[in-house]
């Protein structure tokens, strides 16, 4: 029998489900994730949905004795959509050469998939508190990173001409920089064209002024090209 009160409670918390995925997507929006705020609102959403019809589907077999063939397990269903998440979640990480972005984002979804869950179940407290907290993190954490620069591994490509150029200039140079070291270099050199070209693997803090250090590399005599790419991770 059509249940109207009941009706209401379970359409407020899908409303409840989607204010909670959307305040958690909204920070992943506004720092330029894919996952933003609707792929957050439909985990969200979606959980939740998965979760009532979990414990529904108990509810409409709760008639049934031991003598039945019909085995029900409520948290079935729950336990697939927390699975069928890692899905989503990998395909919002990027790996790079030396970095892996986008775990934020799939611990995000995770959580959001466990929030809709509680809701669903009608643990709304834990859930609330669970969203308020995260969002304490995701802002507040990031505030407190920036205190604590990381570690940084570039790859300098140096392309001078002539055979006959040690690094030793680059080297005076980077010494003046204390936040950044050399861990290896090796060269190449082009008999035909007289050029030589040094890769240098340098470790560095992330918020080193690197157009200081360009402008000092450019007054190298005889250097023709300068760039900077991604390292791996040692």
């Amino acid at each position: 029998m059509f249940d109207l009160h009941e009706s209401y409670a379970e359409i407020g918390k899908l409303i409840l489900a989607a204010l909670i995925g959307g305040a958690i997507g909204f920070e992943r929006e506004t720092h330029g994730q894919a996952a933003g705020i609707r792929t957050n609102i439909l985990v969200s959403v979606g959980a939740c949905l998965m979760m009532m019809l979990s414990l529904h589907m108990e509810e409409l077999y709760r008639y049934l004795n031991v003598d039945s063939v019909v085995r029900l397990d409520p948290g079935r269903i729950a336990s697939y959509a927390i699975a069928s998440m890692g899905f989503l979640g990998a395909g919002a990480i990027i790996k790079g050469r030396g970095s892996v972005r986008g775990l934020t984002t799939a611990a995000g979804l995770w959580l959001v998939t466990g929030i809709g869950l509680a809701v669903g179940a009608g643990y709304l407290i834990p859930a609330i508190s669970s969203t308020i907290l995260s969002l304490l993190i995701l802002y507040g954490v990031r505030r407190v990173k920036a205190l604590f620069p990381r570690d940084v591994y570039t790859i300098l490509i140096l392309k001078l001409q002539g055979l006959d150029k040690p690094p030793g200039q680059v080297k005076k140079i980077f010494s003046e920089f204390p936040e950044l070291s050399i861990q290896f270099i090796n060269f190449q050199q082009s008999i035909l064209s007289q050029t030589t070209t040094y890769r240098l693997r340098l470790v560095s803090k992330e918020h080193i002024n690197w157009g200081e250090i360009a402008k000092r590399l450019s007054n190298i005599q005889g250097l023709e090209e300068i760039s900077w790419e991604e390292s791996i991770v040692p």
